[in-house]
């Protein structure tokens, strides 16, 4: 059996293929996990945006029925 430079033979092969799927499989993972905390902190954020526009809105109302 002929091999490539650097290409283990048999089990050490099969256990380098494994290791290496693994790291992908982590990778992938944080990834996502570090997606969905930024997706969900910019929603969060957005909610905050418009709570204070909200409450901002309510204020300048709430004065001008004040100012009368």
């Amino acid at each position: 059996m002929v091999f490539a430079p650097g290409e283990k033979p048999g089990p050490e092969q099969d256990e380098v293929k494994l290791q290496n799927a693994s790291k992908q499989i982590v990778q992938t993972a944080i990834l996502q996990a570090v997606q969905q905390v930024s997706r969900e902190n910019q929603q969060k954020e957005k909610r905050m945006n418009s709570s204070m526009s909200l409450q901002l809105e309510r204020g300048k109302l709430t004065k001008k029925h004040e100012k009368k």
